[in-house]
């Protein structure tokens, strides 16, 4: 291909902008391969992530309701847990082929710490305190632990 100077332009390089913005603007770019994403060491993490918002919703969501009638707490936190089971007996099932049991449950109390600590300051507006986050890190050296080869 030539150039505006009548020049080869070198292999592999962009030499239009419309290609260069075709290229910027490509979805594919900023996105990992989807084969990535559904792989059994990845897919498994990313389904219990979105289990535990659930699963925590389920368990402390209402605690902003608490004039809400109990019977009507329980059922509304069954309803969500039911999309939780959802997710978390697949990631579980798929985790298996790359992960031990042991790892796979490290992996979910990890989760479930992590996302509660975001629903608590950010949803329940609780303060996390020295104390927490040393109680995480600890239990973050036990995983670190089952994870160790």
């Amino acid at each position: 291909m030539l150039d505006k100077m009548g020049q080869m332009a070198p292999r592999g390089r962009l030499t239009r902008r419309n290609d260069f913005l075709k290229w910027y603007f490509s979805p594919n770019k900023w996105l990992p391969p989807m084969s990535f994403l559904l792989s059994p060491k990845i897919a498994p993490v990313l389904m219990l992530v979105a289990s535990n918002v659930f699963m925590t919703f389920a368990w402390y969501g209402h605690l902003k309701f608490k004039s809400a009638p109990l019977y009507m707490a329980v059922i509304v936190s069954w309803m969500i847990a039911f999309l939780e089971y959802w997710l978390a007996v697949p990631a579980n099932r798929i985790g298996s082929q790359a992960y031990s049991a042991a790892e796979l449950k490290t992996i979910q109390e990890v989760v479930t710490l992590t996302v509660f600590a975001v629903f608590s300051v950010f949803y329940l507006k609780e303060a996390l305190t020295w104390n927490h986050a040393l109680g995480f890190a600890l239990i973050a050296g036990g995983a670190a632990l089952i994870f160790r080869a």
